[in-house]
């Protein structure tokens, strides 16, 4: 098992920043990668980004690449999201996920294909 805890959620004007963090415990040395979905009211759940948790290669969703920068910290378990340039259109709860086995690149923005995931952390921008 596998449990994820997201934090640094919050209210912020348009244009400004947030960096949300999750941290895993449990079987984490199985984890293949970490992924960022996100989920607006009364939308579907979307990619945002995702990370390999040994190599470090990143994937992005078009609507964020350029403003968001996934990371990792091997040594605490934890996976960041740098929220730079934000926008009312990024209002969502925020979901870590962990994939604990080989994914290929084209399966990372697929929700189903991630094996836990945290319970999310509201980010709100205000115009």
């Amino acid at each position: 098992q596998v449990q994820l805890v997201e934090s640094g959620g919050g209210l912020v004007q348009a244009g400004n920043s947030l960096r949300l963090s999750c941290a895993a415990s449990g079987r984490t040395f199985r984890t293949y990668a970490m992924g960022w979905f996100r989920q607006a009211p009364g939308k579907d759940r979307e990619f945002v980004t995702a990370i390999t948790w040994s190599s470090g290669s990143t994937y992005y969703a078009d609507s964020v690449r350029g403003r968001f920068t996934i990371s990792r910290d091997n040594a605490k378990n934890t996976v960041y999201l740098q929220m730079n340039t934000l926008n009312p259109e990024d209002t969502a709860v925020y979901y870590c996920a962990s994939r604990l086995t080989f994914l290929n690149n084209n399966y990372y923005s697929q929700s189903s294909k991630y094996d836990y995931w945290g319970q999310g952390t509201q980010v709100t921008v205000s115009s």
